[in-house]
């Protein structure tokens, strides 16, 4: 069992990240900060005779890392009700994947991987975050990878996440799964 951890906050230590390594601690992970890398939004080529085009950003290169692992943990904070700009952006060009002759057993691949969603926002996120919960739902279903749970957390401030107890017990208990 590997697992990627793909972290799409933009903040380094922000509070999306600072839960999420409460998950991992001591679990061995490959780690993919989105902010690291330069993805260019989909130019939508589906329905054009050209089709997609290739594109010279990072994108594929984060595919390649993604791909080999059993487990995906989705990292993002919640921006205005919804997964962060850079995972929607990463997420979004999945329909140039699915597309791409290099990646012909996509989503197959993606089938086979098993996901986990943690998100962090400042306004009471356990309710407000689920409808982005169910944008990911939709999103595995979609691919058929199997979504194995969330954690929503709250918090605004840098460090705030440490105040929120139940996200962190949340944590707590993904990790003690991941172990055993």
């Amino acid at each position: 069992m590997t697992i990627a951890v793909i972290y799409g906050g933009t903040r380094p230590d922000g509070n999306t990240e600072t839960l999420t390594e409460q998950a991992i601690q001591g679990i061995k992970v490959e780690k993919i900060f989105l902010r690291d890398f330069h993805i260019q939004s989909i130019i939508d080529g589906r329905h054009t005779e050209e089709g997609f085009q290739a594109v010279d950003d990072d994108y594929n290169s984060i595919i390649d890392r993604v791909l080999p692992h059993d487990i995906l943990i989705f990292s993002t904070p919640i921006y205005w009700y919804s997964m962060s700009g850079t995972m929607k952006n990463f997420i979004d060009r999945w329909s140039q994947t699915l597309r791409d002759e290099k990646y012909a057993d996509f989503k197959k691949q993606m089938s086979q991987k098993k996901a986990f969603v943690i998100a962090v926002g400042g306004d009471d996120p356990t309710i407000k975050g689920l409808p982005m919960i169910q944008q990911f739902q939709h999103i595995f279903d979609f691919m058929g990878i199997s979504f194995e749970g969330y954690i929503l957390g709250e918090g605004n401030k840098p460090g705030d996440i440490l105040n929120d107890k139940n996200a962190l017990f949340a944590a707590n208990q993904l990790q003690k799964g991941f172990i055993n």
